[in-house]
């Protein structure tokens, strides 16, 4: 499913990305969810670990945690970040016992400059709807939402609207939310909502960051101990 979509080369990597950019569908939410992952990931040396973590869908409850550990094969350039994560990150859903609904990404989804962030472009090689929830804006101009839980702003990039920009807490940061794959910025709002507790980050992505560097944390010590 995913042969011939990687490589170390930045030139192959953006006609990936331009050939995978055609085939992103940013669509009403058609399915029902069900069960939801969220995935993140975390580096040492030269290893990427990837979690994914699956939740039942709207209750929140976590029934399973992956950790899939990779080495890194492309180096760290801005608006490259699948080609750095991504393998690890596929590797991870794959061992999921059921597979998601939607994936939650700690990233973008179409607000990138070639429309095809790391929620894109997972979504289309997985061929499941995709968000892309992140903490700060790579691409874009924006108002800011008002200061209540649920303000939002669009996001625009060249005349076009590829996100928004949400309040999930009062008072807080607000997030960056873009489609992925098979979704609209509505149905992609909505969902962000709905994962919200009493913390700005989705619960599903806040489970993924926090495993991603516990195992860091837990691989550094095994290398401390060796040296």
């Amino acid at each position: 499913m995913t042969k011939g979509l990687w490589t170390k080369d930045i030139q192959k990597a953006r006609a990936i990305q331009n050939s995978l950019s055609k085939k992103v569908r940013i669509v009403p939410l058609k399915k029902k969810i069900r069960f939801i992952a969220a995935v993140d990931a975390s580096f040492i040396d030269d290893k990427v670990i990837a979690v994914a973590t699956l939740f039942r869908y709207p209750e929140l409850e976590n029934i399973q945690d992956i950790i899939a550990v990779e080495k890194v094969l492309f180096p760290y350039i801005p608006g490259f970040l699948t080609f750095r994560e991504g393998p690890a990150i596929v590797a991870a859903i794959k061992k999921l016992r059921i597979q998601p609904d939607l994936i939650l990404f700690d990233g973008q989804g179409i607000a990138h400059p070639r429309g095809i962030g790391i929620a894109s472009h997972l979504g289309v090689i997985l061929n499941i709807p995709t968000i892309g929830c992140a903490k700060s804006r790579l691409v874009g101009e924006f108002k800011e939402p008002g200061i209540e839980c649920g303000s939002r702003k669009g996001l625009f990039y060249n005349g076009k609207k590829v996100g928004a920009v949400l309040r999930t807490r009062t008072n807080v940061k607000p997030v960056f939310v873009s489609p992925g794959h098979m979704i609209d910025i509505k149905s992609s709002i909505e969902i962000v909502m709905k994962c919200i507790s009493q913390y700005r980050i989705p619960e599903p992505l806040r489970r993924a960051d926090r495993l991603s560097k516990r195992h860091k944390k837990a691989l550094m010590r095994r290398v401390i101990k060796k040296d």
